[in-house]
């Protein structure tokens, strides 16, 4: 594609002559866009999802794609006891009561309503076995059963598909339409040629996720990962909140961000979480423990930051590694020559670079029923061989955006609700509250969902009653 045109608002009392027209313009067909074209074809209304890669792909394929959810089907199924209070309450908790509680209860709710109508449509979830993640007390992470978020894209697209959903790809969004009342009027996109195409529509969907992938903001609004490894989708160019900036349309929570403390380096993959949660540890370049892991994989990305060389090595045995060996990722940073394998704790500490002495009394202290000065306790020891690899922090993306109400319509400053203009997934604000240590394992794929959902359910609803 040529230059990129900036985000920009055209003050207009009409569209272009002869531009054409949808009921629905949707920006951005990652995982909350086409969640909420699927919901509007349902309904039979016609949908464009505007898409500025070739196919939509985001920030969810780069992601393991598992979904929190309570109270499924699937999960009633298989005699899993869970609620939509517990979800909220474990939600709330790992925010430190910061998240909106508006938009946890609604997203909460809504992914429920959107994956057992999903998995009608042919959608095989299954629910991740074996291990939870930190802050979730039950088994609800629903994925499909390749454990990636890009089959779950892939199947998304089929449904979104096969229902008559329109998608046009290498369509970037850049001109945002609106009259003196700010009802929106439509949008302008630029093709791979460098021209302007316009599109008018009654309602328009923002879900073009956040800043991630745009230098300038993140040293703006996350000062502190400025320097990270920016491990999501490059098309993350908050976009929506520059258009939000122009409007003069509220925020929230623009500091909140999902890190991660296991992007495997130089190789450039993602290495689960599961193997802290049943038992591996982190230690640095001086061969010592830094904080307490289990307390989150979001919030480990600047403990590992902050570290000489802005480096960790990832410390499991023989167990774990089994356990790695079923995620996919794992199997391609392994394929690519992440994984490394020590006899002994003298070999370990030499591939680190560190003293013996340090590691081995570092490895002491992981012993069952042992809890250590910063809290956390373990239930198994780790025996050699040992298996190590190294990672640094990274950030995946951002969880602040536009600040909607329960349906997803994009609020003012003075808290009035645009007519026309909804905001979900990462476009808008997230269930994260503030910074990096508020992010609930899922909450991402939770407010691209439940936030796609309840934006088309809303929509819908206003075409049933004119």
């Amino acid at each position: 594609m040529k230059h990129q045109q900036p985000p920009r608002i055209v003050r207009a009392d009409k569209m272009p002559v002869n531009t054409p027209e949808v009921p629905v313009c949707i920006v951005g067909g990652g995982s909350c866009g086409l969640t909420a074209a699927i919901a509007l074809r349902t309904t039979g209304i016609d949908v464009l999802v505007l898409e500025r890669d070739e196919s939509g792909t985001g920030s969810t394929a780069l992601s393991s794609g598992f979904i929190p959810a309570a109270e499924t089907r699937l999960q009633k199924s298989l005699g899993i006891h869970d609620s939509f209070q517990l979800l909220i309450d474990d939600v709330m908790n790992k925010a430190h009561g910061q998240a909106p509680l508006h938009l946890v209860k609604a997203y909460v709710e809504a992914t429920t309503e959107a994956i057992d109508a999903l998995e009608k449509m042919g959608l095989p979830f299954e629910i991740v076995d074996g291990f939870l993640y930190p802050g979730h007390t039950v088994r609800r992470m629903h994925t499909m059963p390749e454990k990636t978020g890009a089959t779950l894209m892939t199947r998304l697209a089929q449904v979104a598909n096969d229902l008559g959903t329109d998608v046009l790809g290498q369509a970037l969004v850049c001109e945002l339409w609106v009259d003196a009342q700010d009802h929106v009027l439509g949008v302008g996109y630029q093709r791979p040629d460098g021209t302007i195409e316009h599109l008018s529509c009654q309602y328009l969907l923002l879900a073009c996720n956040g800043f991630g992938g745009n230098t300038d903001m993140v040293k703006e609004l996350l000062p502190e990962m400025a320097n990270a490894v920016f491990a999501g989708h490059q098309g993350n160019d908050g976009t929506a909140i520059q258009w939000g900036r122009q409007l003069g349309l509220q925020m929230g929570d623009l500091d909140a961000y999902q890190g991660h403390g296991s992007w495997v380096t130089p190789q450039g993959a993602l290495m689960t979480w599961a193997f802290i949660m049943e038992g591996g540890v982190q230690v640095n370049a001086l061969g010592k423990r830094f904080n307490d892991e289990t307390g989150g994989y979001s919030e480990a990305a600047m403990h590992v930051l902050n570290q000489p060389g802005s480096i960790a090595w990832n410390v499991f045995d023989a167990p774990l590694l089994k356990l790695l060996r079923s995620f996919p990722d794992f199997r391609d940073a392994e394929s690519a020559g992440a994984l490394r394998t020590a006899s002994d704790v003298a070999s370990l500490a030499a591939m680190v670079g560190c003293d013996v002495a340090t590691l081995q009394s570092t490895l002491n202290e992981v012993r069952e029923g042992h809890t250590d000065a910063m809290g956390r306790s373990f239930t198994r020891s780790l025996q050699a061989p040992y298996h190590a690899i190294k990672v640094t922090g990274a950030l995946f993306h951002t969880q602040g955006g536009l600040e909607v109400d329960a349906q997803c319509r994009v609020m003012k400053i003075n808290g009035q609700t645009l007519h026309n203009l909804y905001a979900a997934g990462g476009a808008a604000r997230g269930v994260s509250g503030r910074g990096a240590d508020g992010y609930l394992a899922g909450n991402g794929l939770l407010s691209a969902v439940g936030g796609g959902w309840l934006a088309a359910k809303d929509i819908a609803r206003h075409f049933q009653t004119h």
